[in-house]
């Protein structure tokens, strides 16, 4: 006798309202991590620093040595080709380069709305501090928007801070285009 096609098997269950009252489901829920999790922060929020890429970078330098010192040693073993060799190459570029960019985070964004309320020369009301990173290098910056007291206000900047040293890398200062009257 052939299996019924259209009936389904009675050991599969295919919604979870199906299932008898004492199963138990467990779940996996993605979850952040507990320094970037905003919502459970008390106090004030702190920026996660830069400077951690450094700890994947010595790990890829660790693995790419490894694989390199392999495929050395193996040079000839039909269990080891150049493709170690290779990956080895690749780990090692990779893990300099988050080394290098590891860059230590200096100035928060407090300290850049200070150093971009300076640079724009108008009385700020409301402001906005967005991280961003330039460069080949990554290197960290502050994106400061910034408007000025008036309501609604008559002008605008935008001000990148460099959060490694503070230094103002770029201005931006107009006349407010946008209109803020009430229709």
């Amino acid at each position: 006798m052939e299996a019924d096609e259209t009936r389904p098997d009675p050991g599969v269950v295919e919604h979870r309202d199906e299932l008898p009252e004492d199963v138990v489901v467990a779940e996996h829920r993605d979850e952040l991590p507990d320094d970037l999790d905003v919502a459970a922060a008390v106090g004030d929020y702190v920026f996660p620093d830069n400077s951690r890429r450094r700890i994947p970078g010595v790990a890829h330098l660790v693995l790419g040595g490894t694989a390199v010192v392999v495929a050395l040693a193996a040079d000839g073993s039909t269990l080891v080709n150049g493709g170690v060799l290779l990956g080895g190459v690749a780990l090692l570029l990779f893990g300099g380069y988050h080394l290098q960019a590891g860059w230590h985070v200096a100035h928060d964004e407090r300290e850049a709305l200070v150093g971009a309320t300076r640079a724009v020369g108008f009385p700020v009301g409301h402001a906005s501090a967005q991280m961003a990173w330039r460069g080949l290098r990554s290197r960290p910056t502050w994106r400061i928007l910034l408007y000025s007291n008036e309501s609604p206000p008559e002008q605008r900047g935008l001000v990148l801070v460099d959060a490694v040293d503070g230094s103002v890398v770029a201005q931006f200062v107009e006349e407010n285009p946008e209109d803020w009257s009430a229709d």
